[in-house]
């Protein structure tokens, strides 16, 4: 399995940041009755789940601060807690999860073969993704954008300084298409070497078989970080090629379980504009003035049936991980990646969350 690495002083600072609260909230969370029926009579994904025990949720094989393997051989990072979130909304326990490891070119099918439950990784919302593949994009987790990982000493500062250059890319990604798509409109002419993997796709870059690398921005930042002794001799270039919307990903068969992935996402983002964290949650629930919150909390009664959940699944998700704030200042923010794009929309960014009511 492949496993990204960082130094060992900021793999420390992640880890020290990155500590999660793996308690379940006791007891299996009780559906409506009728709801839970039809479910099980269709063979649904939360029937499934439930009569399982465990979530299975697909994964990046390593990718530090997303999906990667801590040195206690635990599964941490930002889409890894959004699984935790949602086993403690519908299993009533974060550590309910299998976490699966998939490359990329075989993350949809883990997904359409109901292997998986749901594909939670850096995975580009499109519209042929969207149409063509059976499967249904949750909401935007994360807001990135294409770019170029190249050597300082290079002088490349412009992605049109890299024409005639040869270029390491990861097979079944959209940094493929977009890539030659980029090179094509400015008539400029590059060399593509593509890899199975990110890993090798890494690998050959730092040997010098590449003269640059491209990915999502975030990734090449890491891989700056933690993948080189000397991070300030790389540059990521600061233009974007893209806009690369990303977020979890389910089969589109199943609508319930599509809604209920869609609300505990939102409901991450809407505890960060309320004010809710994994610290006050117990106490907002039943003091909070706003009815809102504590409708979202399952304080006031009622908030889970349409659901097929009870009224506490909220509460429990953001229980156990936090608010998305605190999800993105434990894994992300330790790696010294900015906020940017992915602020609430009140503080300049693009996460706008649902009304929760």
């Amino acid at each position: 399995m492949n496993r990204s690495r960082a130094p060992r002083s900021l793999l420390s600072a992640l880890l020290a940041a990155g500590g999660l609260l793996l308690g379940g909230c006791g007891g299996k969370p009780a559906g409506s009755g009728e709801h839970e029926v039809a479910a099980a009579a269709k063979g649904s994904t939360l029937a499934r789940i439930r009569a399982r025990g465990t979530l299975n949720c697909a994964v990046h094989t390593g990718q530090l601060g997303m999906s990667y393997l801590d040195q206690r051989g635990r599964w941490q990072g930002f889409f890894v807690d959004y699984c935790r979130a949602l086993a403690a909304a519908v299993l009533g326990d974060a550590r309910k999860v299998r976490f699966m490891p998939v490359a990329s070119n075989k993350r949809f099918t883990i997904v359409q073969t109901g292997e998986a439950d749901v594909l939670s990784r850096t995975t580009t919302w499109t519209l042929t993704r969207d149409t063509d593949l059976g499967v249904n994009f949750v909401g935007i987790m994360y807001y990135d954008g294409q770019s170029f990982l190249v050597p300082k000493r290079s002088g490349v500062r412009l992605p049109a300084d890299l024409d005639g250059a040869s270029i390491c890319i990861t097979k079944g990604t959209t940094s493929e298409l977009n890539t030659a798509e980029y090179f094509e409109r400015k008539g400029l002419r590059f060399q593509s070497v593509v890899f199975e993997n990110p890993e090798e796709a890494k690998l050959a870059f730092f040997a010098g078989r590449c003269d640059a690398m491209t990915t999502d921005a975030f990734t090449l930042t890491v891989i700056r970080l933690a993948d080189t002794a000397t991070p300030g001799d790389y540059v990521v270039l600061p233009e974007r090629l893209t806009k690369e919307p990303v977020g979890p990903v389910v089969r589109s068969d199943d609508e319930q379980w599509f809604e209920i992935n869609k609300w505990v996402l939102n409901a991450l983002f809407a505890a960060e504009e309320m004010g809710v964290t994994r610290e006050n949650a117990a106490r907002m629930r039943s003091t909070s003035p706003d009815p809102e919150v504590r409708k979202m909390l399952g304080g006031l009664p009622g908030f889970g049936k349409s659901l097929g959940l009870d009224d506490d699944w909220a509460y429990r998700a953001i229980r156990e991980t936090g608010n998305y704030g605190e999800i993105f200042d434990r894994h992300i923010t330790p790696l010294g990646v900015e906020r940017g794009q992915n602020r609430l929309y009140r503080d300049g960014g693009l996460i706008f969350p649902l009304p929760m009511r």
